[in-house]
């Protein structure tokens, strides 16, 4: 064992590569700090209430329930829970309506979809349901399963 300390240079007299560790744990403790400073700095969002319109008409209790259409994978499309191919909604839609018109009541559509349902799909059942004559139409945002 030698009694000399260990420099930082090699025989040729080179100076060794030597990675410091301390300024990079500084400079990442001045980094979460200055996070931490920011974030609870941050100031909280405030908000406006919203009063939304409430209906004045109360649910005809007359009025049969909308008719729903959902679109399906492929070309297979449910009727009122029925399945049919999405040639058949035109003719379905045009005898439902011709019933709603000789009970006196408003035809009422509502399409949805399951999630292997193709949008292009939705587009031909909204355009046979319109030219089936029909004037309330809805379109179902929410998740529903096949069938339902």
């Amino acid at each position: 064992m030698s009694d000399t300390p260990s420099t930082p240079f090699t025989a040729s007299g080179k100076k060794k590569a030597r990675i410091e560790i301390i300024p990079l744990i500084d400079v990442i403790f001045f980094l979460l700090a200055t996070f931490v400073l920011f974030t609870l700095s941050l100031n909280k969002i405030q908000s406006l209430e919203a009063r939304l319109p409430v209906s004045s008409q109360k649910p005809d209790p007359d009025q049969l329930p909308p008719m729903i259409i959902q679109a399906s994978e492929g070309e297979v499309v449910f009727i009122d829970q029925n399945p049919h191919s999405i040639t058949d909604v035109y003719n379905t839609v045009s005898q439902y309506k011709d019933m709603q018109d000789k009970a006196g009541k408003v035809t009422r559509v509502l399409i949805t979809g399951d999630d292997s349902a193709k949008f292009g799909n939705l587009v031909k059942i909204i355009d046979y349901v319109k030219s089936a004559g029909v004037k309330e139409m809805s379109l179902e945002t929410t998740y529903r399963a096949t069938g339902k």
